[in-house]
């Protein structure tokens, strides 16, 4: 049987994926890389997909930090926005972190139903890669997507992963990820700087954010899957090949 790999968009689209042995969920701005980057700096990270949820994850607690955003905006009460630079500077490692966004964490509960569930983001892409390759012979990539787009960010990091996925010999389910390879290849990181969610940065003031997205490419070499509503770090050794030129 044919190793497949399929690229998609929206938390709505998980639905569709429960049968691929890993789906794999991206949000580089902001969700996927705030979580990514809490876990390697020793976070524990546990995702919410509601208000609800996140009261009642905290009640469970001690002396969690609240980070995220809904639409956008930073939410009442919380201590943080969904900002990975903002969680990198932090130094209560201490403090296990609830995160709560708009897509990314909607996308990870919706894609629990499958067999295995990973976060991946620019920071991991080649190892991400090196994983499904080892362990995962269906795969989805999911972009987190925002206002009914699915954007630049995470449309390059799906296809850096599916790149070294199709030269693997994985079969493409549809024409649409091929598409998105194909409009990905060769294409600077520094791309992403003109879409829309950079534009939504700049235009908030959180400039910071974006540049910390375009300075932290392929920079770990773990991998990261989603386990009771936690997102850990996979412990296992891989070799990781670099996949930047496609």
């Amino acid at each position: 049987m044919s190793k497949t790999i399929v690229i998609d968009c929206f938390p709505e689209s998980a639905r569709h994926h429960v049968d691929a042995s890993a789906v794999v969920v991206v949000d580089v701005i902001r969700a996927s890389t705030t979580a990514v980057t809490a876990v390697a700096l020793g976070r524990e990270c546990v995702v919410v997909s509601s208000l609800d949820a996140a009261r009642e994850a905290a009640a469970c607690l001690d002396n969690p930090l609240l980070v995220g955003e809904l639409a956008g905006d930073m939410i009442p009460g919380f201590d943080l926005a969904n900002s990975p630079f903002q969680i990198a500077a932090r130094a209560d490692l201490h403090r296990p972190m609830i995160l709560l966004s708009t897509s990314g964490t909607s996308l990870i509960s919706k894609a629990g139903a499958a067999d295995a569930v990973y976060v991946a983001c620019l920071r991991n892409y080649s190892a991400q890669a090196a994983r499904l390759l080892a362990h995962h012979d269906t795969v989805a990539l999911i972009g987190a997507g925002s206002r009914g787009e699915f954007r630049e960010e995470d449309q390059l990091c799906c296809a850096w992963i599916a790149a070294s996925l199709l030269r693997a010999g994985y079969v493409p389910k549809n024409p649409l990820t091929n598409d998105i390879v194909e409009r990905w290849r060769g294409v600077p990181v520094a791309a992403i700087g003109s879409g829309a969610s950079a534009a939504y940065l700049r235009r908030t003031g959180q400039l910071r954010d974006l540049e910390f997205v375009l300075e932290h490419v392929d920079d770990l070499s773990d991998t990261y899957s989603v386990k009771m509503g936690r997102v850990v770090r996979v412990h296992e050794t891989t070799v990781v090949t670099p996949t930047a030129s496609l």
